[in-house]
């Protein structure tokens, strides 16, 4: 199945334990990674000759850059190789899926696909996830980890990731999650990948901080030096260089306080000032590394918010003499054309560079898309070839699509330009052969993203790397925590690759359920909760086996727009078939007759302010013979702004009394999923435990696709709902078979009994007459 691949020996050892375990490969960049996956495909595939591989990576390039590793390396046809993402609309993708022996795809047009049940994953025989160290918190990785190992025939996983953390608990957390029971690790010292490590120089650049920026840092720390005095005679005690980290630790606690009902007015003050001193602190960033026209343009941004919003905090901050002064100082500076000594230096390293060698790839990674623009703009100005490279999100005006993405790298590759400037979207896996230069505009705290910039480079021959550096600055804080941070990241790996049983406890590392992670505390999971160990395995599949069994026969609509999808995730890990579309109004549909609108305690207080609560309460009533208003979360609504709590009760009131819509409250999302499933079992089964469906409609909004809008027709038939219409369509084929079927034909059907056959040849005969 493999061609024009010959495997390295320690890729072979590799592969060795990943057929026989689920795996989590820790390997350093540019060694191959993607021809592990891709042997491990050919083995599962040989194994299981009617299967399908699945691959993920973060990003549309990163996926289109492994197909075309997989149809260089595979021995089958190139359209059986496959990549999903959003531009592929869900009925093609559907299709392709069918047809398909590997599919690489981005998380989160996959999680769609499965929660609409337009794919199994029951016959994929591998599942790769590429850059696995996402597999933390909430990140789609975890879930759909999770549905695979609960779906599959014939389960594989295997993770990849040049760089896992620095922290022992994530690196647990990561093995967790996607059901890891085997660690293969490789550092640059080990005997069998140094012959193809590339040499890669680091050099640190360190810059002096001018007096004429120094003079506007000044100003800007007299703006926080008064808040933190204002702080501290409320009461607290705060130190004169307190850091980003420490202002939002003080920030987390006092709302917390707030939440417990126990603030007072100086509590609220004492949180309006940390906001303002937060905005001041980002300023003083920009200042001190990054650029003059970018910390500029965030003041500008903070004196609109100031004279057009309502945020008592930036009133307060434009209105500061000192403020005011900063503003000023920073103007003059601009229009003089002074520049930051990073802009400066960083002239000098291209123009040197692209002289020597006009042919030269060099990378240059920015913390900030408003600095990759001041630095774009800055090398277009000295007529230095160059493109910027961001993410899709659209930014102050900035952003770029996946296809544009896609055709900055290939125009990059191609040498049609000489510098690539880019955020963090190019620093994980793009494969770019022989980038001269990496160059860091800044340090970065995090060792994951230190060494995936510095892996840009030595790809293929030897690399350079430069990290410009401002002395005296948070600039040499971000150096040395990287540095420590990076360094423990390796003690832990070689930890690892003498004791494996340091992270995963091997006895019990068959089994997910009762995975069991050495010293590791799972309760301290994210979204994990930990099993008591004097469970009882028996008891627990029981009980799950009825729980599911409960379920059957209900569907729950849900609004595709939903930014947080968790409760749809606990709706499927309930077996409660969810079916995702645009609403006209609610969040989820448990039956024709009940609309549910969902609130978070933070959006339920920010919908009042801004009108969209009373607006979607109206909207409820006007759609739905019956309607709830559901509050998720365990914090106190009276506490999320400062707003007059007798405004909340007032709004609390109008609903119940007014409206007459009941407020429910639930904890989680766990908690909200199964508060809807018993709803819609009520409404959709009825408290009889009769198997039929009640009249239920799919009709808030015209499905687009065929095969929906034939369910939708038919679903819109007497006694029929959405189960029910896909179980008819199957039979007949068509919906002209349906409506030509006898009624001995629809008797035969299982779950449709001879009143239902009735009542639906009855209709189709009916003779229609306008009135």
């Amino acid at each position: 199945m493999l061609k024009n691949l010959t495997p390295r020996l320690y890729q072979q050892t590799i592969l060795g334990t990943a057929v026989k375990h689920n795996t989590l490969t820790v390997l350093p960049t540019g060694l191959g990674k993607t021809a592990i996956a891709i042997l491990l495909a050919a083995h599962r595939l040989t194994k299981f000759p009617d299967s399908k591989v699945l691959m993920l990576a973060p990003t549309k390039p990163l996926c289109e850059q492994h197909q075309s590793s997989f149809q260089k390396h595979f021995d089958i046809p190139k359209e059986k190789i496959e990549v999903f993402t959003g531009a592929v609309k869900p009925d093609k993708r559907a299709e392709l899926w069918g047809e398909s022996k590997v599919i690489i795809s981005t998380p989160q047009g996959l999680e769609n696909d499965l929660i609409n049940n337009r794919i199994s994953m029951e016959n994929v025989s591998a599942i790769i996830f590429d850059e696995c160290h996402h597999a933390i918190g909430d990140y789609s990785y975890v879930w759909l980890a999770d549905r695979y190992q609960k779906t599959a025939k014939n389960p594989k996983i295997l993770g990849l990731t040049a760089s896992p953390g620095a922290e022992l608990e994530k690196i647990q957390e990561i093995c967790f999650n996607l059901k890891i029971d085997k660690v293969e690790v490789r550092t640059n010292k080990d005997p069998d990948v140094k012959p193809y490590i590339k040499k890669t120089e680091v050099e640190w650049i360190e810059l002096v901080f001018p007096d004429e920026l120094k003079k506007v840092h000044n100003e800007l720390k007299l703006v926080t030096k008064k808040r933190i005095n204002a702080i501290n005679q409320l009461g607290n005690s705060l130190p004169s260089n307190i850091n980003k980290s420490q202002l939002l630790k003080s920030q987390r606690i006092l709302q917390s306080k707030i939440g417990k009902g126990d603030a007072e007015f100086d509590t609220y003050k004492t949180i309006s000032l940390l906001a303002e001193i937060l905005k001041v602190d980002h300023a003083l960033e920009l200042l001190e590394c990054q650029g003059v026209i970018t910390a500029q343009s965030y003041l500008l941004k903070i004196l609109q918010e100031g004279q057009g919003g309502k945020s008592k905090a930036v009133k307060n901050l434009i209105v500061d003499p000192n403020f005011k002064s900063a503003k000023i100082l920073i103007d003059s500076l601009v229009k003089r054309g002074i520049q930051h000594p990073k802009i400066v230096k960083l002239n000098q390293l291209i123009m040197q560079e692209v002289l020597d060698d006009p042919e030269t790839k060099i990378i240059v990674f920015t913390n900030f898309r408003d600095s990759a623009k001041e630095i774009s703009d800055n090398f277009d100005r000295l007529k230095i070839k160059n493109r910027i490279f961001v993410g899709q999100t659209k930014k102050n005006g900035l952003g770029l699509t996946q296809k544009k993405q896609k055709e900055v790298l290939d125009q990059f590759r191609a040498g049609d330009f000489q510098v690539l400037v880019a955020t963090s979207v190019a620093e994980e896996g793009l494969d770019i052969p022989k980038v001269n230069q990496v160059i860091f505009y800044e340090p970065t705290a995090s060792a994951i993203r230190n060494i995936q910039r510095r892996g840009r480079t030595g790809r293929l021959d030897e690399g350079n790397v430069k990290v410009l550096l401002i002395k005296g600055t948070r600039d040499e804080g971000y150096r040395w925590a990287s540095f420590h941070k990076e360094n423990n990241m390796y003690k832990i790996l070689d930890k690892l690759k003498s004791d494996v049983k340091y992270l995963i406890n091997e006895k019990e590392s068959q089994s997910f359920s009762q995975a069991n992670l050495g010293d590791f505390d799972s309760s301290k999971l994210q979204g994990s909760s930990k099993v008591p160990k004097s469970e009882n395995k028996n008891s627990m599949r029981t009980s799950n086996s009825k729980m599911n069994e409960d379920q059957k026969g209900i569907i729950i609509l849900a609004d595709h727009r939903e930014k947080d999808n968790k409760v749809i995730k606990e709706l499927i890990n309930l077996n409660v078939p969810v079916k995702t579309t645009q609403l006209d109004s609610a969040d989820y549909i448990v039956s024709g007759s009940v609309g549910v609108e969902l609130k978070k305690t933070a959006d339920f207080v920010d919908s009042l302010l801004d009108g969209r609560l009373m607006r979607q309460i109206k909207e409820l009533k006007q759609n739905f013979k019956k309607s709830l208003v559901i509050i998720e979360g365990e914090g106190d609504i009276f506490s999320q702004r400062r707003v007059n709590p007798n405004a909340i009760r007032g709004a609390l009131s109008s609903i119940v009394l007014s409206f007459n819509v009941p407020i429910l409250h639930t904890k989680c999302p766990k908690d909200t999923a199964e508060l809807l499933a018993v709803m819609a079992k009520q409404e959709q089964i009825g408290s009889s435990g009769s198997s039929s469906l009640r009249d239920y409609s799919m009709h808030t909004n015209k499905p687009q696709s065929i095969n929906e809008q034939q369910e939708y027709a038919v679903s819109a038939l007497p006694i029929v709902g959405p189960g029910l219409s896909r179980e008819l369509l199957s039979h007949f084929g068509s919906l002209k078979n349906l409506v030509n079927s006898t009624e001995d034909e629809l008797n035969s059907l299982k779950g449709i009994g001879k009143k239902t056959s009735k009542t639906l040849i009855d209709f189709f005969n009916e003779k229609y007459f306008k009135k």
